[in-house]
């Protein structure tokens, strides 16, 4: 090769790296692992978290990059996507269900998770409490027992004659019904 020709090469490519480097962007600030046990990476419930991101004021890519993991169903795999999202390096998990937020509590004491819509976090053992949760576990929860009575209350102010309430459950999803009563025959919650 002819010298001037390698000097000229080496010249420019030393000269271009750092122009190339400057147009590039730094790479997302925060990781976010999104643990899914029923819920799809691209459906409409995911959708709705990316908005309430840019509602924020986070742009995906620039300022957060997101890391999916669903289980599309199978309760088994949660420990290893958990598991995967922890060796990511995801800065938080946000965690849709009881299951899921077990699955990332035992993959990590550490990286902060998110629950979404966990049940009984108390009753499920999730938090010991809910003022003073203690560990690394913070979110929302969507049935309370306590909450549950109101509920039905509510119901009986609205249709007074209601006399029985039929509950669809899923088995999986652990609830503590303290101070909730159960009719004799077990068919359904009774509001007597």
């Amino acid at each position: 090769m002819d010298r001037r020709i390698f000097l000229g090469t080496l010249a420019g490519t030393l000269l271009a790296t750092p122009l190339a480097a400057e147009g590039q962007q730094p790479p997302p600030r925060w990781r976010v692992g999104v643990l899914l046990v029923l819920l799809s990476p691209t459906g409409r419930e995911a959708q709705a978290f990316r908005r309430g991101l840019q509602d924020a004021g986070y742009v995906e890519g620039r300022d957060v990059a997101l890391e999916w993991r669903s289980a599309e169903g199978d309760y088994t795999r949660l420990p290893r996507l958990a598991a995967e999202l922890v060796g990511r390096h995801v800065d938080v998990i946000v965690a849709d269900t009881t299951q899921a937020v077990r699955a990332a509590r035992s993959a990590t004491p550490s990286v902060p998770i998110v629950m979404a819509i966990v049940a009984d976090p108390v009753g499920s053992g999730v938090v010991a409490n809910l003022s003073q949760r203690g560990g690394n576990i913070t979110g929302l929860s969507i049935m309370l027992a306590e909450l549950s009575a109101k509920r039905l209350q509510l119901l009986k102010d609205a249709v007074p004659r209601v006399s029985r309430v039929a509950v669809l459950w899923n088995p999986p999803t652990v609830i503590s019904c303290a101070g909730a009563r159960e009719p004799p025959d077990g068919s359904a919650f009774s509001d007597h």
